[in-house]
């Protein structure tokens, strides 16, 4: 074998269609959602997902997941950014950052998301086996997020975001003055 064809270029193209499919993983879901295909939603997880005490598997992922649904009518989920790190060959963990918009009665709210994501390869393909979705913000978009104290959609819940990240307590510190915190609230 020659230097283009050797194990370490092979492991390398591995590696990077790996990323690509990885990538694609986290658009599927953000179609998915906005076309409320509950099939292409459910299979973009681990076939034993766990879903804590409500159990395992992607029919009781379905069942919880096809009410949320319902809170809104439309919506368009923007991936902005992924970032990929590996666990070893078929395991990985990534974080994602999204701009969605939801169609709630008469308001249109937009949020400011990051997916803390693990991912593994099953069966040759990459699916989630855990997505947590944290958020900066939700608010109808003709307000400014800091006029609704960062929440105006309850189902949305208090937005984790930014004192989620562990560098963000150690970078102000408990002394620190944060500038322009106005609806500044920590969770």
């Amino acid at each position: 074998m020659d230097a283009v064809t050797g194990p370490e270029t092979e492991r390398r193209l591995a590696r990077v269609e790996a990323h690509l499919a990885i990538q694609q993983l986290a658009f599927r879901y953000a179609l998915a959602v906005d076309a409320r295909d509950l099939d292409a939603w459910v299979g973009c997880f681990h076939p034993d997902v766990d879903m804590g005490r409500a159990g395992r598997g992607r029919e009781v992922l379905r069942r919880h997941i096809a009410p949320m649904l319902r809170t809104f009518h439309r919506s368009v989920h923007h991936i902005t950014g992924h970032r990929i790190e590996w666990q070893g060959a078929q395991r990985a963990t990534g974080t994602v950052y999204c701009r969605a918009e939801h169609e709630v009665d008469d308001r249109w709210i937009v949020m400011a998301i990051c997916y803390f994501d693990d991912y593994a390869c099953v069966d040759g393909e990459w699916l989630f086996t855990r997505r947590r979705e944290r958020h900066w913000y939700a608010a109808d978009v003709t307000d400014r997020p800091q006029a609704v104290g960062f929440a105006d959609w309850p189902p949305a819940g208090r937005p984790a975001l930014p004192h989620s990240f562990p560098t963000w307590q150690t970078f102000w510190g408990d002394d620190a003055p944060v500038p322009h915190a106005k609806g500044h609230t920590t969770p």
